[in-house]
């Protein structure tokens, strides 16, 4: 009788599941045909963790991910570095010591901290570390500095940026170049307010850092109301100059607006310097950059060549955990972080963090989980490029195997919750905190583009940080990837429709 039941029950799921997969194929092919996606290209997948496709639909279309290709960078680097890797910042001097006088330099030695100097609260206070910098340099017996406190960003080769990111692009926060020597997330933050009436100029103040040694172009005028924030900066690292363009609306009040910072290194050695002078440590030859010299540069720009082992290294600080880095990253969608992970895989895996050598590195790691590079051409790690291209099919198998992984706890606490603090703070508005903290999710949108992968973890499992979740949760973990591509119609249109797709998901 008991066997007899069970068969009974294991039928009727079956017959229930089958019906719950047609109902979301359905779901999957309206969404498709509906006129908000017209024209579109839409690819989705979605599989149970115990390998049973739920929905697939176009999933072996390739298409532009934008910050989805963050799932990829953070998952591959807490794989391969571990949830504890920290980057390290060196204090070092050249030269000699003599009656409490070095004469050389004092060089400031990055090792690729993406949040060092960082306002957020994942990063030490820039004051703390250079209080840990100062009483290094008296314990090594140094009172006054003749010669230069240099910025050394060495430890991050190739290009900052990378070559296919638009213009546009390179002078925002969200298009600041990575190096070995960052501060401030290598951003400028301005203070910017509209003239009294439209065409008049817009006041722009300098926040911080002050960068005295840029100059400034402010070629932006006071826009039409209701016309909002459209003011772009334009620089690069080849001259210390930089353009604002653009227009701020006449109705728009006071605005922090935050710009690409093409010269951290040289920021970080400047304050540092500053500091040094205010607790009475001076400095003869002021402050340079390592890196990039310029004929603007004095003193310090002839600064000889010198290798690691030329140095000799007073004080050491590290970075919060990769783990931590990470939760960041997912977060708030930081394209300097996903950038400094990415090149990292090529820094510490092939020697060179080039995006060659990255791109080599990132191959290396998938094939040791099992993935596989088929579906996915890589340009960056921030998804800032349109040249990326991923399939459905790829995300989800790398999803996937990320919960094969010793980190899948950390990288599922990384990725943000629908309605809670991040880049879905606005997803599913109107449903339930019960169905919304199911969901751990990466967005990823530009022009165009709006897409959504990630995981639904089962009806009546709470995920609590640094749990080990059984493999009978896992088998029951929805893992699903929703990518639109050259959708026309407005985000207000879009996101609601694919906020409905995923709330089925999880029926």
């Amino acid at each position: 009788m008991k066997k007899t039941l069970c068969t009974i029950f294991l039928g009727l799921l079956g017959v229930c599941l089958a019906s719950a997969q047609n109902d979301i194929r359905q779901t999957a092919q309206t969404l498709v045909s509906d006129p908000v996606f017209s024209h579109a290209h839409i690819g989705i997948k979605a599989v149970r963790g115990d390998g049973e496709t739920i929905v697939s639909l176009n999933d072996d279309k390739m298409l532009v991910p934008a910050s989805n290709m963050k799932l990829i960078s953070t998952g591959a680097a807490l794989f391969s570095l571990g949830p504890e890797y920290r980057f390290t910042t060196d204090l070092a001097y050249d030269g000699h010591i003599s009656d409490g006088v070095l004469h050389g330099n004092l060089y400031i030695v990055g090792g690729g901290d993406p949040v060092l100097g960082s306002k957020d609260t994942v990063a030490t206070a820039i004051t703390d570390v250079f209080e840990q910098w100062e009483k290094a340099v008296r314990r090594t017996g140094i009172n006054r500095i003749e010669g230069a406190v240099i910025g050394d960003g060495r430890w991050l080769d190739g290009m900052g940026e990378d070559g296919t990111w638009q213009w546009g692009d390179l002078g925002t926060y969200y298009g600041a170049g990575v190096s070995g020597l960052m501060f401030y997330e290598n951003m400028i933050s301005f203070n910017v307010t509209p003239g009294d009436s439209v065409g008049k100029p817009v006041n722009i103040e300098t926040y911080y850092p002050s960068c005295s040694w840029m100059t400034f172009r402010h070629c932006c005028s006071t826009g039409e109301k209701g016309t909002g924030d459209k003011l772009y900066m334009y620089t690069s690292e080849f001259a210390p100059i930089a353009e604002i363009r653009g227009t701020f609306g006449v109705d728009r009040g006071r605005k922090r607006v935050d710009c690409s910072n093409k010269f951290p290194e040289y920021t970080c050695a400047v304050y540092f310097k500053n500091f040094l002078s205010q607790k009475g440590i001076q400095c003869s030859g002021g402050a340079g950059d390592f890196k990039l010299r310029r004929e603007w540069m004095n003193g310090p720009s002839s600064a000889p060549e010198l290798g690691a082992d030329s140095l000799k290294t007073i004080d050491t600080f590290h970075s919060p955990s990769l783990e931590r880095i990470a939760f960041k990253t997912n977060h708030e969608s930081n394209n300097l972080l996903a950038e400094t992970l990415f090149r990292t895989l090529g820094k510490e895996n092939r020697s060179s963090s080039c995006s060659d050598s990255s791109y080599v590195a990132l191959e290396d790691i998938l094939k040791k989980m099992h993935v596989g590079s088929s579906g996915l051409s890589l340009q960056d790690g921030s998804g800032l490029s349109r040249q990326n291209l991923v399939s459905a099919d790829f995300m989800c198998r790398f999803l996937g195997a990320m919960m094969d992984t010793p980190c899948f706890e950390q990288y599922l606490w990384s990725l943000p919750v629908p309605g809670g603090n991040g880049t879905l703070q606005y997803n599913m508005k109107g449903v339930s905190e019960e169905v919304r903290s199911r969901y751990r999710v990466k967005s990823g949108s530009m022009n165009g583009v709006r897409c959504y992968s990630g995981y639904i973890l089962p009806a009546g499992f709470v995920l609590k940080q640094d749990m080990e979740i059984p493999q009978e949760i896992k088998d029951r973990i929805i893992i699903f990837s929703v990518l639109t591509n050259n959708c026309v119609s407005p985000s207000w249109k879009v996101r609601p429709m694919l906020d409905r797709f995923m709330v089925e998901l999880a029926d």
